[in-house]
């Protein structure tokens, strides 16, 4: 029974995390219309893509035992496809300014994942050990990824708009780190558990933030309307 129970959670997770990884499709068909950037940030895509990246990598064979995080491989493995797709669309339309920048922290990424992937591999040698390492520098990825909306939070108060916070990616945040963090906590493993558990509390910031402003900046829209 509490195997079944935590392959549904996993199933259902996988399922919220695929909506949390595809949220951005809305975004970049936008900014392919409009062909620019205008003022949206690539940091929560790097920042989504260095969790997947690493997820996988820890529901591997070689860092799990056998295939026991099978769900954790396929939901991030096909957010890695997701993630360098939506970097490549930025980097494209971005301005040389933010195709700098983008391409300097996804460069980053790769090679953080490279090093841990290669140190995970070479220098321990048990699934025990390589699963603390791995899983210790994921739980920072993930907090980052869930944190990553965030970083628009001065430019949501200042015009006292969320146009450039998107609602979806914020929802399937708060909603994928519940299922996850219920998976964790049913597979007895506090390294899948406790990155989401954080990712729970920001998603409820996020979601707070979101409906403060959306009924501020609507109020204010309509006051410069009527002016």
């Amino acid at each position: 029974m509490g195997d079944r129970l935590r392959l549904a959670v996993g199933i259902m997770g996988n399922a919220s995390s695929l909506l949390l990884y595809a949220a951005p499709i809305l975004t970049f068909t936008r900014v392919i219309r409009k062909r620019s950037t205008e003022e949206f940030s690539c940091i929560p895509y790097i920042v989504a893509l260095s969790n997947c990246l690493l997820y996988t990598w820890y529901g591997l064979p070689v860092v799990s035992y056998k295939w026991e995080n099978f769900p954790v491989i396929t939901i991030n493995g096909l957010g890695i496809i997701l993630e360098l797709s939506f970097i490549f669309i930025y980097l494209w339309f971005a301005p040389t300014r933010g195709k700098i920048k983008a391409g300097t922290i996804t460069t980053m990424v790769m090679v953080i994942f490279t090093v841990t992937a290669i140190i995970s591999a070479f220098v321990f040698h048990d699934h025990h050990h390589r699963k603390v390492f791995v899983g210790t520098i994921g739980l920072v990825a993930s907090v980052a990824m869930y944190a990553a909306p965030l970083v628009v939070v001065k430019q949501v108060i200042m015009t006292k708009s969320v146009e450039f916070m998107p609602f979806y990616l914020s929802f399937f945040s708060f909603l994928a780190s519940v299922l996850w963090l219920a998976y964790g906590l049913l597979s007895h493993d506090l390294l899948l558990a406790s990155p989401n558990l954080v990712g729970l509390l920001l998603g409820i910031l996020q979601l707070g933030l979101y409906c403060k402003y959306r009924k501020r900046g609507t109020t204010y829209n309509i006051q410069e309307i009527r002016a």
